[in-house]
């Protein structure tokens, strides 16, 4: 088995990042899944959260992603992010951003009973892990200009 396996995270406004990685972190909406060099193929759903990348050297790098879906395919893994931040760039102005456009969803959805509650859910799971990730990494989920 080889030690690294190729990883590249890209969102609609530009590639993250394509590095051999040791592991992938990922938030799964499933639960969070760590993909290592000859991983069983899958594709998974991602929730808001921190993708951990750690390359061959070593060294851990993050990025904030809002959603989106990862393939593994035990050699490599290719991730694409509704949208995708380095933990680097993250400001408290970009994550409020970020959490304004999912209080927006969530109350568009909200305001469409006729989708049910399983969309409802949905929509508040999402704003609650959009909350967490600021709070993973130090920013404050209530500087945000939420419309309520």
């Amino acid at each position: 088995m080889a030690d690294t396996m190729q990883f590249d995270l890209v969102s609609p406004e530009r590639s993250l990042v394509s590095v051999a990685a040791r592991e992938v972190r990922l938030p799964g909406n499933d639960g969070d899944l760590t993909a290592m060099p000859g991983h069983a193929p899958t594709i998974i759903t991602l929730r808001p959260g921190m993708v951990t990348v750690v390359d061959a050297s070593g060294t851990e790098t993050e990025f904030a992603v809002t959603g989106g879906f990862a393939e593994i395919a035990g050699d490599s893994v290719s991730l694409l992010a509704e949208r995708g931040h380095p933990r680097s760039e993250m400001t408290q102005e970009l994550y409020n951003e970020m959490l304004v456009e999912a209080h927006r969803k969530r109350k568009a959805i909200e305001t469409r009973a006729e989708r049910g509650d399983s969309a409802v859910a949905a929509a508040i799971k999402l704003l609650a892990d959009m909350e967490a990730l600021g709070t993973h990494i130090g920013l404050d989920p209530n500087q945000a200009s939420v419309p309520h």
